[in-house]
Parts: structure tokens; sequence; C-alpha cells
């Protein structure tokens, strides 16, 4: 099987095509659009392994492309449409930011298929797909809210939409129902991909008192900070356990690899239909890291009971009631949140601290 990696470094863009691949004209080519680089051990790393995965179940049928680093915006633009004219019928961007620039492009090239990860816009040849991840964040939050000494939570946010807001929003409800006294504090980095970022909004948040620190950012750093302190941290996209393994309790592990070999394939057997998944923990989409031993046992018990729940349907993420920061009633006692809800979430709950960036 062929692949082609392409780099993006500003404007310019090197290619370099695995031997044999150029002369794959038989095979279907899929390309792969990343906002991180895939040695950040977190996202963008995660949907590599599923391209990987892909190579791996349907090899000489297909030849893969990624394309990492890729800024959100024009940037994004110009490397899609150059996948999409180099003959790739099935193309995966893989961060929100590269919503606009999927459509734009699969406007242009009907007789190409799109999927956009974690989106909502879609068109006769762009579908979207993402995880659950909520779901992952209300386990970790009631480990945290059992972990915590100082009360305190410490939160590694990367850009303010509606995701990253509803993980905290998740983490803090489960937070609070463990620990009443606990709180969370969030230091926004604004990037997905920045360790030197990361890792100085890790040492700010351990200065206020957090003795547990949580991202949804991509790389490691903040792993690496809360071990170097001597404090509890919680990974992001793939289990970070080998960057701080005293002090790592577990990491929401995305798992890519089934949805990407299911999708090829239904490109390959002519299936495939632009619909909208959103799989959690129930579908194997979103899995939890093994724990750390020093997590004692009760807690591990607590953790497992919650996910199974969860994927029972008798816990729901958002189960009323949950109140907003000034006390308001957002979702009722006996309602849970609905989809629309959660993907529209620019409120925080009560026991975080501080505002949502506008």
């Amino acid at each position: 099987m062929g692949k082609a990696v392409l780099g993006l470094a500003g404007a310019a863009i090197a290619l370099s095509v695995g031997m044999g691949s150029a002369l794959a004209q038989d095979k279907l080519k899929v390309g792969f659009v990343y906002v991180g680089p895939v040695s950040d051990h977190g996202y963008s790393y995660q949907h590599d392994q599923g391209r990987l995965a892909v190579e791996k179940a349907l090899g000489d049928k297909v030849t893969t492309t990624f394309v990492e680093n890729v800024p959100e915006g024009a940037d994004a633009e110009r490397v899609i449409e150059q996948l999409a004219a180099s003959g790739h019928k099935l193309i995966f961007t893989t961060s929100f930011g590269f919503m606009n620039p999927t459509l734009k492009v699969a406007k242009r090239y009907p007789d190409v298929k799109f999927e956009h990860a974690t989106g909502y816009k879609r068109a006769e040849n762009v579908a979207t797909y993402s995880g659950r991840f909520y779901e992952g964040r209300t386990v970790i939050g009631a480990i945290a809210g059992k972990m915590t000494k100082s009360n305190i939570i410490g939160y590694v946010g990367s850009y303010p939409i509606p995701e990253v807001v509803g993980g905290i929003n998740a983490f803090t409800i489960a937070l609070r129902e463990q620990n009443p006294k606990a709180e969370v504090r969030v230091v926004w980095v604004n990037s997905w991909y920045d360790p030197g970022k990361e890792a100085e909004a890790a040492k700010a948040l351990i200065d206020q008192g957090a003795d547990v620190i949580v991202q949804h950012t991509d790389s490691p750093a903040p792993i690496q900070t809360a071990q170097e302190r001597g404090l509890w941290s919680v990974g992001q996209s793939s289990d970070m356990t080998r960057f701080g393994p005293k002090s790592h309790l577990t990491a929401i592990v995305e798992d890519w690899n089934g949805y990407y070999v299911q999708r090829v394939k239904a490109v390959l057997d002519g299936s495939w239909k632009p619909i909208d998944t959103w799989g959690g923990i129930g579908t194997g989409m979103v899995e939890l890291a093994p724990y750390n031993p020093a997590i004692p046992a009760d807690v591990v018990k607590m953790a497992d009971q919650l996910k199974a729940d969860i994927v029972s349907g008798k816990r729901h993420s958002f189960q009323g009631p949950v109140k907003d920061q000034a006390g308001k009633v957002v979702i009722p006692e006996g309602k849970t949140a609905t989809d629309e809800q959660i993907l529209k979430m620019d409120w925080y709950v009560e026991g975080v601290q501080g505002k949502v960036p506008k």
C-alpha cells in the first residue's frame, strides 16, 4: 500500500510520495488533514492511528495521504483543494475550524466525498462525525472529585467552542456530585497544540492551588508539568501515561479506527452517504485509558459503574437539574440536555470560575 505525506510550513507545501503510490491509479486515494503534528501524542496522533488502521485493513485497495500542521483558515482551504485536485476521492478534515474550508472545496468538487470531524454543516458530498467526548469528561470529573485535596481543579482549554465548553461543564457537574466544594479554573491557550503555552497554563493553574490538571489541548506538556510538581493530571485524546506515569490518572482516548475503516469501505462498495455520526463510550469511539494504580479501588469501581450507566442510558452527562453560574436552572429536573443544546453550549455551569471568552 502506498501513502503520501504532505507537510505544511506557512503557505509552502512540500510533497513526498511513498514508493509506488504515484502509480496506484486504480486504488482509492484517501486524504487526511490534521491541525497538529502526528507526533503530538494527542488528537492528530489518534486520527493518524485511524489512517494507519485503514491501510492495515484495506491494503492494496487504498492509498492514503496526510497533511499535518494545517492552520485553520485559508491555508486549510488550499490544502483540501490540493488533495481534491490530485485525485483523492475521500478526504477527512479533522478539526472544527476546517468546517467552512471543507464546504467551499466540496462545492467545487462534487465527485469527491468529504468527511468533517466535530462540525455540524453537511452537504450532498459532506458527512460529519465526532465523539461524545463529554461522556468521558463526566467520568474523569467524578474521579477528580475523589482525588483532589485542594478542591481546585486546573483546566487547560484550547478554544472556547461549544465542544470544549460543554466538556468543561460535563466535567464540573460530575466533579461536584462527588465533591460539592470543588471548583474548576480555566486558562485558555487559544491553540490546539502549543506545548509551551500549555505548560505555562498548567503552571499558572498549579500556582493558584490546583492539584489536578485537566486539559482539552493536544500535547502532553500539562501532564509533564503536573508530574514535575508531584500532582495529578488527566490526558487528552490518547493514553499519555508514559509522559507522567506517577501523575497520569487516566485519559480520554478517541478511537477513530473503526469509523475510518467503515467509511472507506462504504466508498469502495458504493454505500457512502453524507450522514452525521456522534459516537460515545457505548460505540467505542470514546474510551478511558488504564487507570493509575494509585487510584483507590472504590474510586475505580465508581468510575466503572458511571461508564456502565452512561452506556445503558441510566446516566446522562447533562441530567437536570443543571444550573448556570448565576444559579438559573437551564436543564430542569427530570430532563436531559438535547444534542442541540450541547452543540451550542456557550455558558458555564455552577462551579466553574470566570466567564466564557467571547
